[in-house]
Formats: structure tokens, C-alpha cells, sequence
């Protein structure tokens, strides 16, 4: 069988409490990946101060060895394991020799410019709008997951419904603007069929909506191209993001902005390469 190994929290956030570290990947969406990877099973151990206490070796004899039985195990060459990080690849080599323990040491992947592949990279390329670079990092679209909530409900008066996502919203959020991407719903979610996932073209707001001023904190919100009969309040959905738009822009009345948001509808469906729907009419939002 092949198992992965996580911890949850991340143990930046046990030693260091008041840390101010978004996860790039929520522990959800780390699962959802590593079902796609053809693993058997997922070991997710809650990472504790007294679990941080034990020896690089009563780290693996406990838990890789007794309670896994592994066979082989396989690292990056940055692993750091035990107390005070005391154990590295060559600790986990050494332990494997001693106990028959098959132990593979991945090398670092370096992008064209020399720089490693790292969540420190995709973390700088988010926080600075780059999504699209972020994605290349990653290997798929940077990912924000949330409970979909109620807001103002000033985008379905204006033919722009959009599902808000509450302020403890999972992953790294970039700066304001707008983003072309995928609201992604959970199987079955919503008609219990059970099927797959539900990936809907979505135009992403990200920040106080200035041209109105009673929007005093952050918000995500995605416009979903072409909808307006879209229930989503309650369900956690994902929002991926493709490619930055546009900044946030105050707009001198109604007319420009919608104008605006109309020009973005049909930017994010040439960036995501489906059609550009037909405008949704305010009377016809029926969620």
C-alpha cells in the first residue's frame, strides 16, 4: 500500500501561535490532491508540542514503522523530523540502514531560472496578484475554499448574482481586483446524485467593492457566467484562480460599472475558453 504522511496543523503554527502564515492549500484540498495521485490511504497526524517532543527515531519506529509497517519511505532532501528538527535525510537514511527501512531521497525541483519550487514561491507569487505564475508552480490554479454566505445581494439587482464566501476563507488570498477562474462545487453537492466535481466558469471579485461604501471588509465573491439559478448558500465550494484581470476600480455611478463587469464577464470566458454567455437579466435570478 502507498501512504502518505501529513500533519494538521502546520507545525509553524504549533511553535509559533502568532504567526501570520495562510496555508497555500487547506487540509481539504491537500486530501482532495492526494486522492488523485493513486495513493491507498492518507495518515493525517495532529501535530501537538508534546508530539514535536519526540526523537527523530521514536518518530519513525512509532509511527512509520509499528504503525504503518513501511517498508520504504520516501522524502524530499529538506526533511526535517524530531525534536528541535534534529533529523534530516541523512538521520532518516542512517535510521533505514539500521532497520531495513527502503528510504528514497527526492532532490528539489528547479525552475528555468535556477529558483527551487517551493509553497515560500507560490506564497510571494499570490500575495503579489501572479496567479497565473503561482499555477505554473503548482501544476494546477491556486485554490481559496469557503462557505458560500449570504451578502448584499446588490449583484443579483444588477444581473450579476454572485456567491459570497465567508471571511475565514481557506488558502492564500491575493491582492484586490478581478480574476478569471472556476467555482468548483463538491460531488453531489447540492442534488445528491453523488456525481463528480461541478466546475462553473466564475468572474472573481476580490476585495471592498469601492464604488459603494458600505462593503467595509475584504470579500471573495464569483460571479458564475451565465447563471442565475445557482442555490449555493451553506455549501463550501472552491474558487480557482486562472489569471488576473483588472485591479479594483471606483466607478463614477452605475452605468460604468456595469458596463465594466460586462467586459469582464467576456474577458474571463476568452481566458478560460468557453463561450461568453448571454447577459442574465435581473428578474430572472431566481436564488
Amino acid at each position: 500500500l502507498a501512504v502518505a504522511v501529513t500533519f494538521d496543523p502546520h507545525p509553524i503554527l504549533v511553535h509559533r501561535p502568532h504567526t501570520h502564515l495562510p496555508m497555500v492549500t487547506s487540509l481539504a484540498d491537500r486530501l482532495e490532491l492526494l486522492a488523485t495521485t493513486g495513493l491507498d490511504a492518507v495518515l493525517v497526524i495532529h501535530y501537538t508540542l508534546d508530539f514535536a517532543q519526540q526523537s527523530p527515531y521514536g518518530f519513525v519506529r512509532r509511527w512509520l514503522e509499528e504503525l504503518l509497517g513501511a517498508r520504504a519511505v520516501v522524502v524530499g532532501d529538506d526533511v526535517r523530523f524530531g525534536r528541535g528538527n534534529s533529523g534530516d535525510a541523512a538521520t532518516l537514511e542512517q535510521i533505514g540502514r539500521a532497520d531495513g527501512l527502503e528510504v528514497e531521497i527526492v532532490h528539489d525541483v528547479l525552475a528555468p531560472s535556477g529558483r527551487r519550487w517551493s509553497s515560500t514561491w507560490v506564497r510571494e507569487l499570490i500575495e503579489a496578484g501572479d496567479v497565473a505564475g503561482a499555477a505554473q508552480v503548482l501544476g494546477r490554479p491556486h485554490r481559496l475554499r469557503g462557505t458560500v454566505v449570504h451578502g448584499l445581494r446588490r449583484g443579483r439587482e444588477l444581473g450579476f448574482p454572485t456567491a459570497n464566501l465567508q471571511a475565514a476563507t481557506a488558502g492564500v488570498v491575493p491582492p484586490d481586483g478581478v480574476y478569471a477562474g472556476w467555482l468548483v462545487r463538491s460531488p453531489g453537492a447540492g442534488d445528491g446524485s453523488g456525481g463528480g466535481q461541478e466546475r462553473l466558469p466564475a468572474a472573481i471579485s476580490i476585495g471592498t467593492n469601492p464604488t459603494f461604501d458600505d462593503v467595509p471588509e475584504r470579500t471573495v465573491e464569483a460571479h458564475v457566467l451565465g447563471r442565475s439559478d445557482l442555490n449555493l448558500y451553506g455549501e463550501v465550494v472552491a474558487i480557482e484562480l486562472v489569471e488576473h484581470l483588472r485591479p479594483m476600480l471606483a466607478f463614477d455611478g452605475l452605468e460604468p460599472l456595469l458596463a465594466q463587469m460586462r467586459a469582464d464577464v467576456v474577458d474571463t470566458a476568452r481566458v478560460l475558453g468557453v463561450p461568453v454567455p448571454a447577459p442574465v437579466r435581473p428578474q430572472d435570478v431566481t436564488a
